[in-house]
């Protein structure tokens, strides 16, 4: 397999994939943006993987930077980096991507608050009787 064709199946195969590298700030704010939304992206992680360099040249004809880390894909679009995905987010246009590729389990934030206030009533509750 060509890393393009490595970079294909990545995208095609999963909701959001982030491509990262452990020691880049700016791959953990992408990383923490994304699970701040309660969604599971496929991370692959470069400095790790077997074809990282590779994979890379790939991510630059995508990105047009010397330096593509992180790039992020939804579905199938590739948004970009983090300055990208923030602006995304700032525009109010993340949330509908994500839900668009089916990324988003929990649909709201109001939802998760009122499912976290749920479980710890919940356990309050058991803890007393």
């Amino acid at each position: 397999m060509t890393h393009d064709e490595s970079v294909q199946q990545q995208t095609s195969s999963y909701a959001v994939v982030i491509f990262s590298m452990n020691d880049c700030w700016m791959s953990v704010v992408v990383k923490q943006l994304i699970f701040s939304l309660v969604v599971g992206p496929k991370v692959v992680e470069l400095d790790e993987h077997v074809d990282g360099p590779g994979i890379r040249d790939v991510l630059r004809q995508f990105s047009g930077t010397p330096e593509p880390i992180p790039d992020v894909f939804i579905g199938v679009k590739f948004i970009g980096g983090v300055d990208s995905l923030i602006t995304c987010d700032l525009d109010n246009k993340l949330v509908p991507h994500l839900k668009e590729a089916g990324a988003l389990w929990l649909l709201t934030k109001p939802f998760i608050v009122i499912w976290l206030t749920a479980r710890l009533v919940m356990k309050l509750t058991y803890e007393y009787e």
